[in-house]
């Protein structure tokens, strides 16, 4: 079975846990106010959205491959991890000026609607913070172990400082060029950490063996690290058609994924400071982004881009095989890291 058949099995159980959460809340939130309770549908509408689930996915079948089980413990905690997913994508959404997510307005959009800008996306800072908070609720509130939600709960307050951090980074590299090392210090704090999270999730709380999740943690940084590279070089180079949105976002708002980082330091000077002109431009002409297209592909920063999240694909690969995962959480896994492998080639 494919990866994204796989998360179509589970995503539909996450999601119906995920529907009755936020019916509840929205009860509890009408009795209190009218604005309160257009708040929480908002976000339920935002959440709901048909997505691949590949975060809460990713822990409920690592506790499927050690337990051989899914149960209503295992679900609250994937509505946690979804949430926290979440709570990132409405802040990130707001600090990127975005318009749309998964074919819908952003939340911040949302809650302007029959205000201005200032209430949605005031509100959308605040309900941000609240979507974090009802995450670890959700796993205190899960039914494991006081111990396990513990270390579970460690996990999310850690990632979640990361994530800001790397956030802080990406937003700072939108006025400077970082060179590869600083880039990886930032992607090590962005999907890296989430997967290390969700996965690392799933195995504490199945009791997976001491040597596993050793083994779990670094496999999940390099599909992290991989996921990365292949996310930003679709952003440049893919068709709205597939994607949803408009190519070459990232470059408009001047952000340096690491094939422009490579840029940089593989294209020479001259031709480089003509480049600098379109980086950062808020409305990059179709020419203007061929040019940033075959810049990359002729200076080879393409190339080297697409070789490094492969190499930690492979790694990634390897590592997995050598735990006591069930088959199908390593074919799951393994599958999901050969798509991320074989769509680079996508681009040529």
């Amino acid at each position: 079975m494919s990866w994204e058949r796989t998360l179509d099995q589970y995503g539909i159980l996450i999601e119906r846990k995920l529907n009755d959460y936020f019916v509840q809340n929205t009860k509890a939130a009408e009795a209190y106010h009218p604005f309160i309770k257009k708040v929480y549908t908002d976000a339920r509408n935002y959440v709901l959205r048909k997505g691949k689930r590949l975060a809460s996915c990713s822990t409920l079948l690592t506790y499927k491959g050690y337990t051989d089980k899914i149960d209503d413990q295992i679900l609250n905690v994937c509505v946690g991890i979804e949430l926290y997913r979440h709570c990132i994508l409405v802040h990130d959404d707001l600090i990127d000026q975005d318009d749309f997510r998964r074919g819908g307005k952003t939340l911040h959009r949302l809650l302007a609607e029959g205000y201005d800008e200032r209430l949605g996306e005031g509100t959308a800072v605040f309900l941000g913070n609240i979507i974090y908070t009802l995450a670890l609720q959700s796993v205190l509130d899960s039914g494991f172990p006081v111990g396990k939600s513990r270390e579970v709960i460690r996990l999310l307050t850690t990632g979640y400082c990361n994530v800001n951090e790397s956030q802080i980074l990406d937003l700072l590299f939108e006025y400077k060029e970082p060179d590869v090392d600083e880039w990886t210090i930032m992607a090590s704090r962005r999907a890296a950490s989430l997967f290390k999270l969700t996965i690392l999730t799933g195995a504490i709380l199945a009791e997976a063996p001491k040597k596993d999740l050793s083994l779990i943690e670094a496999a999940a940084a390099h599909i992290g690290y991989a996921f990365d590279i292949q996310d930003d070089i679709i952003d440049t180079f893919a068709t709205q058609q597939p994607y949803g949105r408009p190519p070459g976002g990232d470059i408009a708002q001047g952000k340096k994924p690491l094939h422009i980082v490579y840029l940089t330091k593989l294209t020479k000077r001259t031709k480089l400071n003509k480049l600098r002109k379109i980086i950062g431009k808020k409305h990059i002409t179709s020419e203007e982004l061929e040019a940033i297209k075959t810049a990359l592909k002729e200076s080879g920063a393409l190339k080297t881009a697409k070789e490094k999240s492969k190499k930690h694909a492979e790694t990634a690969k390897k590592l997995i095989t050598q735990t006591d995962l069930s088959e199908e959480t390593k074919s799951f896994l393994a599958s999901f890291i050969t798509y991320i492998e074989e769509s680079l080639d996508w681009y040529k």
